[in-house]
């Protein structure tokens, strides 16, 4: 298994956030006679190793996606031998969490774009790897009703500043999508007429929701996956200088060390992943129950095979 190395380059002028991932050179203990070392890459050989279990803490933020998969990984690891505990926190801990060894796995990081501005650009301090992808292709941006049917593009906002009364309804202003858009695409648009009005996902959400019914003109800061598109038809906005980057993948990540102590369970989840239709059924039936232990314990049920899969290897 590869570590991505938190060594970050930045990017093109266009792409506010962009992360590069480098093969570390560090040379790693033995675990059992099953790591080797090739081409200066730490490689864990861990295919016959079993999770140790015993505690484990994860953290995740306020966001659905990181809610209801935190809990997943909650049942999943408890039951096959760990004491797991999560806890939710603002996104920037959760990467100085990580650094510390105040947290074990942390659910999640969108990279190479959207995350890169929270680790440390000399650092190696937190471990990621490359096949711990557990979603590929999220995208993020200003996001409009189907109904807003001569809206297509962020350009064209500049002709709705009235209908919308020059807002822009946003999340949480600590969100890499809340400081792209506060200080990158207000500015590139032009759109000098416009205020990002930030408050939660919870908060924006329920301002859609409002809006949608009575078919009210309105355009927010969102992402995918999240349930609102299985929910609302909605369209993102052009986004023609790709300001926005060109979408992520979403990985878990560990304290540093945490590989080697535990090989299995680095094993377990890197079998973990997450396709569009699976991760919308998590998201959806987290929005209908409205409780991410019940969700998470129904999505298991539902999907007992491939939980199966992933645990057995």
């Amino acid at each position: 298994m590869k570590k991505l190395q938190t060594i970050l380059a930045v990017g093109a002028t266009a792409v506010l956030l962009t992360a590069c991932g480098d093969d570390t050179d560090e040379t790693t203990e033995e675990n059992d006679g099953a790591e080797t070392e090739e081409n200066g890459e730490d490689n864990v050989e861990a295919s016959d190793s079993e999770p140790a279990g015993g505690p484990i803490s994860i953290s995740h933020n306020n966001y659905a996606e990181g809610i209801v998969k935190a809990e997943f990984f909650r049942q999943v690891l408890e039951e096959i031998g760990y004491e797991p505990t999560t806890s939710l926190v603002e996104k920037a801990f959760l990467f100085s969490g990580l650094e510390n060894e105040e947290i074990d796995l942390g659910i999640s990081a969108w990279l190479p774009h959207t995350d890169q501005q929270f680790l440390s650009l000399d650092s190696d301090n937190i471990d990621t790897y490359e096949e711990g992808v557990m979603y590929e292709g999220t995208e993020m941006g200003l996001v409009v009703p189907e109904y807003m049917e001569d809206l297509n593009t962020i350009e064209d906002l500049n002709d709705y500043v009235d209908e919308l009364d020059g807002i822009i309804t946003g999340i949480d202003p600590g969100a890499s999508l809340s400081d792209i858009t506060q200080n990158e695409i207000l500015d590139h648009y032009n759109l000098d007429d416009f205020t990002l009005q930030t408050s939660s996902e919870q908060a924006m959400i329920a301002e859609l929701n409002s809006k949608y019914n009575n078919e009210e003109p309105i355009v927010v800061t969102l992402w995918s996956p999240h349930w609102t598109f299985g929910e609302y038809d909605m369209k993102y906005l052009e986004d023609p200088d790709l300001i926005y980057g060109e979408g992520d993948n979403m990985y878990y990540m560990t304290r540093p060390g945490l590989g080697d102590e535990d090989p299995g369970l680095i094993e377990f989840m890197n079998r973990v992943i997450f396709t569009d239709d699976q991760l919308s059924e998590m998201l959806v039936l987290f929005a209908e129950l409205d409780d991410e232990q019940a969700a998470a314990e129904q999505w298991i049920e539902d999907n007992r095979d491939l939980v199966d899969e992933w645990i057995e290897g």
